[in-house]
């Protein structure tokens, strides 16, 4: 993991995200601010299966992230949903709420012209550190 600090900021990166042009995570105080995560399996290839899938890989992500930089998903307070295809709402809701059904996190969500690499769906959240 590298991280760049400025005072209460610190920029993080892992090793598998390094040359990206963006920071996988920016904790600044207690907060983290998480970079929208798609689902890509270590490859970053998109995984098979269509929206489903996607989105459950994306949430994988979101938690195995969260945890790495010291929060969870029980501490997610925000969460920004982008969609290709606005008719997968209820597709991805579903599996959403499998990971999100105790604490709701305030949510946005939009539908898009299109997402990097071809994906259905892109999710980025802020939370509170542990």
């Amino acid at each position: 993991m590298n991280s760049e600090q400025q005072s209460d900021v610190q920029f993080l990166t892992s090793e598998n995200m390094k040359g990206l042009p963006f920071s996988e995570a920016v904790r600044v105080g207690n907060m983290l601010y998480l970079s929208g995560q798609m689902g890509i399996d270590q490859s970053i290839h998109l995984v098979p299966g269509g929206i489903v899938e996607e989105t459950r890989q994306t949430l994988e992500n979101i938690k195995r992230t969260l945890e790495k930089y010291g929060s969870s998903l029980e501490h997610v307070i925000k969460v920004t949903v982008m969609l290709a295809d606005m008719s997968e709402w209820a597709e991805m809701n579903k599996v959403y709420v499998e990971y999100f059904s105790r604490k709701l996190p305030a949510r946005s969500s939009f539908g898009t012209s299109g997402l990097a690499l071809g994906g259905r769906v892109e999710i980025e959240c802020i939370a509170v550190l542990k």
